[in-house]
């Protein structure tokens, strides 16, 4: 009786666990690490969700949209290539390799193609936009069929089981990427089914998420007037297509979107410089609809790094580390010095400032210096 009271109360509130690594010089190193990684928060996970992005991984079909797809029957399958070839040149279809493992021994169809849109389909719209609308028809329209992913020179791979797991799974030790990012999922008021699992992309952007968008619904109505449409069960969704709208359609900097899903309070802009002040009044107004509440951390993967960012009061974890080499951000240090004991320089990002790493950068990443970040050498 006392071990069942003392355990009506329990709950893990800052589990999931995230974690990314880029190489700046761009060179491509497969997933073994971060797996390793992985497994080092495996207390973060509950075996109900985990998975990873990588970019780099098709060289060979670099100018192409690789689609990940995930798929509850044959049917669905059939139905969707059916789409794909009406609407795409598809130069390649083909299964996702995997081998079933002790852990996980079943699996929907797992399959990827690598396409463009037909030239005659773009006459109204950009390519970016159109694939889009294609995810967004496909998620919608087609029972039983999910887009993973949908970028170039990248993917998708998740499904339910323990990260570790998963990257055995899909045999992630033969992919070689210059980023990779990963999720260990603890969900606690979605379903877990495979395509739940994190990460979350459209075009080139993925992301992983720890915590809970308590404005979910207003998220998801400002994301549909913009031709966005959440089918995916889970309030991490949002979050990718946010950063679509933003950053590619929209043409804000990093720094900008961060302030727009993560917005000062309007105390703290009331004592901006005029300048400063009235950019952020005219963003909150603009996009009040786009402000993400909530405690979350999340990692955003492109193809030229990755980003970390965390709530306005920092309610779930993040810590970021460098080597000469590589950038590394994480719910736990404990996590980087799995893979990489001897680190030049470790932080803890500000509440709602970004830490934006990009390939090419021989410099520590992007992140500004205010009170409250703590930088240290050891």
């Amino acid at each position: 009786m006392e071990k069942l009271l003392a355990d009506k109360d329990f709950r893990v509130s800052s589990s999931c666990g995230i974690f990314g690594m880029m190489s700046y010089s761009g060179r491509r190193f497969n997933g073994s690490a971060i797996i390793k990684a992985m497994r080092n928060m495996r207390e973060r996970s509950n075996g109900l969700g985990g998975g990873f992005a990588a970019y780099g991984i098709y060289p060979e079909y670099a100018s192409l949209y690789a689609f990940h797809l995930i798929y509850e029957d044959e049917m669905a399958r059939e139905e969707t290539e059916r789409l794909l070839s009406t609407y795409c040149d598809v130069e390649k279809g083909e299964p996702i390799p995997h081998g079933y493992t002790e852990k996980i021994r079943e699996a929907p169809i797992l399959w990827r193609y690598f396409l463009l849109p037909k030239k005659e389909m773009l006459r109204d719209k950009g390519e970016e936009d159109f694939i889009v609308e294609l995810v967004m028809h496909i998620n919608r329209k087609i029972p039983g069929a999910f887009v993973a992913s949908s970028g170039k020179n990248m993917g998708i791979f998740k499904g339910v089981g323990y990260p570790e797991d998963i990257g055995e799974f899909y045999r992630l030790d033969e992919y070689e990427g210059y980023t990779w990012i990963a999720h260990g999922r603890f969900p606690t008021n979605s379903v877990a089914w495979w395509g739940g699992a994190h990460p979350f992309g459209i075009l080139d952007w993925s992301v992983v998420h720890n915590g809970e968008i308590s404005s979910y619904g207003i998220n998801r109505r400002f994301l549909s007037a913009n031709g966005y449409d959440c089918t995916l069960f889970t309030d991490t969704e949002v979050i990718a297509y946010l950063v679509d709208l933003l950053v590619r359609r929209h043409g804000l900097s990093f720094e900008l979107m961060a302030k727009v899903m993560c917005a000062p309070l309007w105390e703290e802009i009331e004592v901006l410089p005029p300048e400063e002040k009235e950019l952020y009044k005219t963003l909150r107004v603009i996009y009040s609809e786009a402000l993400v509440n909530g405690p979350f951390a999340i990692i955003i993967g492109y193809p030229d790094g990755m980003i970390g960012l965390t709530d306005r009061i920092k309610l779930r974890p993040l810590v970021a580390a460098e080597d000469d080499y590589m950038l590394y951000i994480s719910s736990e240090e404990g996590a980087i010095r799995e893979i990489c004991p001897s680190l030049k320089r470790v932080w803890m990002p500000k509440a709602g400032e970004p830490v934006i790493g990009k390939i090419g950068e021989k410099g520590y990443a992007t992140e500004q210096y205010l009170p409250g970040v703590q930088d240290y050498k050891r």
